[in-house]
């Protein structure tokens, strides 16, 4: 084989292992399940209740 090729394989290679990597990144964050605290548990709005700000 020569070196050309060889660097070509790499190369290859190493793009797929990127972008493999990258889709999994990528499914996984859509795959989070994000949540909203209720305003009744939110301890920010208690602390400012607490100490007269609006």
């Amino acid at each position: 084989m020569s070196t050309l090729l060889i660097t070509i394989l790499i190369s290859v290679i190493i793009i797929l292992f990127v972008l493999v990597v990258f889709v999994l990144a990528i499914s996984k964050g859509y795959a989070y399940k994000h949540t909203v605290d209720s305003l009744d548990d939110n301890p920010h709005l208690k602390k400012r209740e607490n100490s007269g700000d609006a």
